[in-house]
C-alpha cells in the first residue's frame, strides 16, 4: 500500500540503535523497520504478512481520568527501547508516524488514528499502536471496527490485559471509559461487545465497575488468580469465540517493580512471564488482528524499565 497516503501529524523518522554490523545475523530492530519512504513495495509471500506502527501521543485521557500525564512520550519512548533489541523476526515492519493529540482534541485524535489504522488493517497489514494512555484502546477499536472483515461479519474479539475494567460511565470520555464506549459502539451496530480482562485488581476497581462488568457479561480473571495455568486456559476459551481478536496492554496489569512507569503502578500486578506467555498465545493462534501497548508515562520510569518491557512485548507478539 502506499503508506504516505495515510494522514498522521509526525512523519516516521530513521530509527537508531546499537550496530554490530549490516549482515542478516547482525540485524537489530533499528535495522529492520522501515519507514514510508524506504518501505518495499511488494509483499514476500515466503514471509509472514507484514506489521506497521502507528504511534498514538496523547495525555488527554489521563488528564481527564486525573492520573499522572506523560504518556504522550510513550511512542519515543518504546520505539528507542525497540531499536538496540536483536531482530528475529521474518515480517515486514512499517512505522508510519504518530497521529498527536492537540491540546484536549482527544475525541478527533482518535477519529484521525481510526481511520489510519482501518485503511492499514483493510490493506492486509498485522497492525499495532505504541501509546498514549489508555484511551488508545478506543482509537484502537474505531480502526478495527471499521474493517472490512468486521463488517463482513467476523467475530471480534477484545482482549485487555489491565489491572483496571476501564469501564467507568462518565460524561466525558478518558483513559477510564474506552471499553464502556466500544460496548456502547457494539450495540448502535446491532452487536455485543465480547470483552476479556486478565488481571483485575478487586481492590482497584469499585462495586460498580464490577456491576457494569457483570451486565455487559465482561469476562474476567483476578490478579490473584493469574496462574501460568488458569491464564493459558482463560485464553484459550476466550479465543474459541472469536475470529479476529484485538489484543490492548495496559502496562499497569505488571508489578510495580517490573512497570514503575505508568500513572496508577500495581501494588499486586500479574507476573511478567504469565503476560508473556498470553501473547504468545494470542499471536500463535493465528487470529491477532491489532494490538497495542499503552500507559507508559515515561517521566515515573526507572532507567527505562518500563519501556524495555514493553519493547519485549512488542518483539514477542511480532515472531
Amino acid at each position: 500500500m502506499d503508506f504516505s497516503l495515510l494522514a498522521v501529524d509526525s512523519p516516521a523518522q530513521p530509527w537508531t540503535g546499537r550496530n554490530d554490523g549490516d549482515g542478516p545475523g547482525h540485524r537489530r530492530w533499528w535495522q529492520a523497520v522501515a519507514t514510508p519512504a524506504t518501505a518495499s513495495a511488494g509483499v514476500d509471500p515466503s514471509r509472514p504478512g507484514p506489521a506497521a506502527l502507528l504511534g498514538f501521543c496523547s495525555d488527554e485521557g489521563v488528564r481527564r481520568n486525573l492520573g499522572r500525564v506523560g504518556a504522550a512520550a510513550a511512542p519515543a519512548a518504546i520505539r528507542g527501547a525497540l531499536g538496540s533489541l536483536a531482530f528475529h523476526g521474518e515480517r515486514a515492519v512499517t512505522d508510519v508516524g504518530d497521529v498527536v493529540v492537540a491540546g484536549n482534541a482527544l475525541e478527533d485524535g482518535q477519529a484521525r488514528a481510526g481511520a489510519a489504522l482501518t485503511a492499514l488493517l483493510d490493506a492486509g497489514q498485522l497492525t499495532f499502536v505504541l501509546g498514549g494512555g489508555h484511551e488508545t484502546a478506543f482509537a484502537s477499536y474505531l480502526g478495527v471496527a471499521g474493517t472490512a472483515a468486521v463488517a463482513n461479519g467476523a467475530r471480534l474479539g477484545v482482549l485487555n490485559l489491565d489491572a483496571h475494567f476501564d469501564l467507568r460511565d462518565a460524561p466525558t470520555p478518558s483513559s477510564g471509559t474506552p471499553f464502556l464506549q466500544m460496548a456502547r459502539a457494539e450495540a448502535a451496530a446491532g452487536r455485543e461487545l465480547n470483552y476479556a480482562v486478565v488481571g483485575i485488581s478487586e481492590p482497584n476497581n469499585t462495586r460498580v465497575l464490577f456491576d457494569t462488568a457483570h451486565s455487559l457479561d465482561v469476562k474476567y480473571l483476578l490478579d490473584e488468580d493469574c496462574s501460568q495455568e488458569r491464564s493459558e486456559a482463560f485464553v484459550a476459551a476466550f479465543l474459541e469465540t472469536v475470529d479476529v481478536v484485538y489484543l490492548t496492554i495496559d502496562l499497569d496489569v505488571l508489578p510495580a517493580a517490573v512497570a514503575p512507569g505508568v500513572s496508577a503502578p500495581a501494588a499486586y500486578g500479574v507476573p511478567l512471564p504469565v503476560i508473556a506467555a498470553v501473547c504468545r498465545q494470542v499471536a500463535q493462534s493465528g487470529k491477532l488482528f491489532h494490538f497495542d501497548v499503552a500507559e507508559l508515562n515515561p517521566e515515573f520510569d526507572i532507567d527505562n524499565r518500563t519501556a524495555k518491557v514493553a519493547a519485549r512485548l512488542v518483539d514477542t507478539l511480532l515472531r
